[in-house]
């Protein structure tokens, strides 16, 4: 059963053995994810130079469950930007808050800004640091 859904900035957290890795890391056999914000991660770290067969091998085993970005997420991320828009949060943030919403579960980020709008979404925000 899933728990939870990870923002790209708290799988990276893990990934990279930052502040709060250990929050995420106790959630992980019971967190999902968006294929917007894996795509996020691997995009990190394909930027830093990461061949795709190495971003693979860390990224394959993982135990999150691996959710779709379809219609109906756009719709409800796209509907999520007038309330989150004063917090500067982005695409890949939206489609997080619109997967959380959608399964009835938390959401874990490194972001402390979604703090601000944590009242207006009715989803649950888990800062990790």
């Amino acid at each position: 059963m899933i728990t939870a859904i990870l923002d790209a900035s708290a799988l990276l957290a893990v990934l990279l053995d930052e502040p709060g890795s250990e929050k995420v890391r106790s959630a992980l056999a019971s967190a999902g994810i968006s294929e917007v914000n894996l795509s996020e991660v691997i995009g990190h770290f394909s930027r830093n130079g990461a061949a795709e067969s190495d971003i693979r091998t860390v990224l394959d085993p993982l135990p999150v469950e691996r959710y779709p970005f379809d219609g109906e997420l756009a719709y409800s991320a796209g509907l999520l930007l007038p309330l989150t828009k004063s917090a500067g949060l982005s695409f890949g943030d939206r489609a997080c808050l619109a997967l959380a919403k959608r399964i009835g579960v938390r959401v874990l980020t490194a972001d402390r800004a979604w703090l601000k709008i944590a009242n207006s979404v009715a989803i649950e925000i888990e800062v990790i640091r």
